[in-house]
């Protein structure tokens, strides 16, 4: 027993060593010499910081571009999925809400026309992204809101989506709190 105890007992020290002190330190270091240096990347508006660039922001008002629900409430805390199936009936009561309340809010949109990521909430409930077709689809809605041609949001989504990257990675996506800062910056 003797033979195994002490092997056991070294090996156990070297891995809490390696792994509770060495790699937590070598994460750190990295994450210091990225953007936002391991704290996010905050988003100002007016000299006021309003938000980080990776996490999802609620917005409500007819005069913002709407982000992808949240089953979480947007809370950086706790964020997940919902982790129902898509045929489980309360799913589909909540995302026939959500249907409902966008439709509301935009009558000129058809039900088939709305993309799904406006009425599911991604699996973190956190996702600051939408598709450039979903940003488009709210232009008439902010246009009327704000008083502002639709042409000029269009041009104002079309300045905010990213592109993949590399050009190929990933789809095209649009940063729905960048977006609505630049629209609270239009004048």
């Amino acid at each position: 027993m003797k033979k195994y105890l002490l092997p056991s007992i070294k090996l156990t020290v070297l891995l809490l060593v390696l792994l509770a002190g060495i790699y937590p330190l070598i994460i750190a270091g990295i994450a210091k010499m990225a953007p936002g240096k391991g704290g996010g990347v905050t988003v100002t508006h007016n000299g006021k910081v309003v938000g980080y660039e990776n996490i999802g922001q609620k917005f409500t008002d007819d005069k913002y571009f709407w982000s992808r629900p949240s089953t979480v409430d947007y809370n950086a805390a706790g964020s997940g999925g919902s982790n129902k199936a898509p045929g489980n009936p309360d799913y589909l009561k909540t995302v026939a809400e959500r249907i409902d309340t966008f439709l509301a809010h935009n009558p000129d949109v058809k039900k088939a026309d709305i993309p799904a990521e406006l009425v599911t909430a991604s699996a973190s409930g956190l996702d600051p992204h939408l598709s450039p077709a979903a940003a488009y689809i709210q232009i008439a809605r902010v246009a009327k809101a704000r008083n502002i041609a639709p042409e000029k949001l269009k041009q104002l989504v079309d300045a905010n989506t990213q592109a993949p990257v590399l050009g190929m990675l990933g789809p095209s996506t649009v940063n729905v709190l960048k977006l609505n800062v630049a629209l609270d910056e239009l004048k």
